[in-house]
């Protein structure tokens, strides 16, 4: 694992546009999130929950030195990691459906930032194709998901992340829980692909 001020300035880098601190950078921060991921899920037990806030910002506290990164850099820091712990959680999502043999269960909540750790991973699978299809027609909605709901970012730091306004991200998050929730529901009467109606409609 590298150094403190080395992954802060990767983040600056990154942030200034340098692709390859960004490559480097969300490569460090994806085998850290795994590194987490796996440590807590080996004590957890069937029916329990990932939460994927605490392990962002325990990847956060472990990588940055804080008294170098501001508010901006901690924003966008998140913004990175969202995307590293939506592919940590499907990954993981597909191993335990590759395990065992079973069918889907009650619909997975997308008020909440915790993730099922094992009973539930056909419901994230779920969640990820329909995410896949909600970013084809609403690349920003898909966004939004990715931020809110695999990297628990608040509604002020979205908007700090994407430049809009808190009123705007929090009706992005309604039409965007409202979209993949018509699209689950559809897809598990019918078996995938779901919906492919806009968001905006």
């Amino acid at each position: 694992m590298t150094s403190q001020p080395d992954t802060t300035q990767l983040l600056l880098e990154a942030r200034g546009g340098d692709r390859a601190a960004f490559d480097r950078l969300y490569s460090h921060v994806y085998d850290a999130l795994r590194e987490v991921a796996h440590r807590r899920l080996l004590q957890y037990r069937p029916g329990e929950t990932l939460d994927t806030t605490a392990l962002v910002h325990e990847v956060y506290l472990r990588l940055v030195d804080q008294s170098r990164a501001g508010w901006q850099d901690r924003a966008h820091f998140f913004a990175l990691t969202s995307r590293a712990m939506r592919f940590v959680v499907v990954d993981y999502a597909r191993a335990r459906t590759a395990a065992k043999r079973g069918g889907r269960e009650a619909d997975l909540p997308l008020d909440t930032v915790q993730v099922a750790a094992d009973d539930r991973a056909e419901d994230v699978l779920a969640l990820a194709e329909a995410l896949e299809q909600l970013a084809g027609v609403s690349p920003r909605l898909g966004e939004l998901v990715e931020y809110r709901y695999f990297g628990g970012l608040s509604f002020e730091e979205i908007a700090d992340v994407t430049g809009r306004s808190v009123r705007t991200v929090k009706r992005d998050w309604t039409r965007a829980r409202a979209w993949l929730y018509r699209s689950m529901r559809s897809a598990t009467d019918r078996g995938w692909p779901g919906s492919t109606t806009s968001p905006e409609s």
